[in-house]
Parts: C-alpha cells; structure tokens; sequence
C-alpha cells in the first residue's frame, strides 16, 4: 500500500449499514429479553419461598436486557460503518469496543454471504472477508441483501483479477 493509500485506511469507512439494522437489533435484543423474563417466570412459579434477592436479580437481569434494546440499537447503527475500495475493505464496529478492521485485498482468501432467518424477514444479509491473517475474518453486518450481493460480486470479481496467492 502506498503512503497515501494508507492515509485513506486510517480514515473512517464511508457507508452506513442498513437503516432497517436497528429494527433488526432491537427486535434480536427483545427475542432474548422475551427468554430472560419467560426464564424468570418459570423460575419464580416453581420457586415458592424465594429470597428478598431473587427479586432484585431478577429486576437487575431484566434491566441489564432492556440495554440492548433501548440503548444499544442507535449507538451500534451511528458507529457500524463499512466500505470498500480498490486496495481494501474496511469496517467500524461496535457499541461498547471499537474496533476498525482493514482487509488488503491482496490478502483475501474467503468471501462469505451469512442471512439468518430474522436477517431476512428484514431484508438484511452480512458478508464475511476472510484473509491471511492471524486476526481473522472481517465482517460488514447487516447490509440491505442487494448491496451485500453486490458487494459480494465486486469482492469476487476483485480477488480473482489478482494474480497473488492471498497470503
């Protein structure tokens, strides 16, 4: 990578992912609060004689879930951030950690498409950029399907025109 080449990796990425990722988030983040109170509930049925600290466990875990519902869907949706350009992908993640992921195509070796069942009832789809590398795989979450296809196809069709061995 040339000096300005590198100059442009230390920048942000330039796309935000989907803006149905939220929803998608929020509507995960509820699914397992649904778990967590359904849990409590069958706990609390059966558990007659409960301590004055099983109630305030119980109000303490419900309120660490409601977090991820409330809080974390815009956090996550303001920072996610993805793009690519010709010399890499680059992706922004995280609502607690940032963590910023660069991906030289030169060293990539996998490009995989991932849609859960909840993923496509909202239209969503992530794609995963395996390299030679010890850190691991990138992935760009919760891109719109067409825009993960494409990017999917760009991916390919990039890796396969170099002549290198991706290691």
């Amino acid at each position: 990578m040339t000096s300005t080449a590198l100059g442009d990796a230390l920048r942000e990425p330039a796309h935000q992912v989907s803006s149905r990722a939220p929803a998608y988030w929020r509507t995960g983040a509820l699914i397992r609060l649904g778990v967590v109170v359904v849990g409590l509930a069958v706990s609390y049925a059966f558990w007659s004689d409960r301590p004055w600290w099983a109630h305030l466990l119980g109000a303490l875990l419900v309120l660490a879930c409601l977090v991820p519902v409330i809080v974390m869907p815009g956090l996550r949706y303001r920072v996610h951030r993805w793009e690519m350009t010709p010399e890499a992908v680059f992706t922004r993640e995280g609502w607690l950690t940032r963590t910023l992921s660069i991906a030289p195509l030169s060293r990539v070796q996998t490009v995989d498409s991932t849609q859960s069942a909840l993923m496509r009832a909202f239209g969503l789809m992530s794609v995963t950029v395996s390299t030679a590398s010890s850190f691991g795989a990138i992935s760009v979450k919760c891109l719109d399907e067409e825009v993960a296809r494409r990017l999917v196809t760009d991916l390919t069709e990039r890796t396969a025109a170099d002549e290198g061995d991706a290691t």
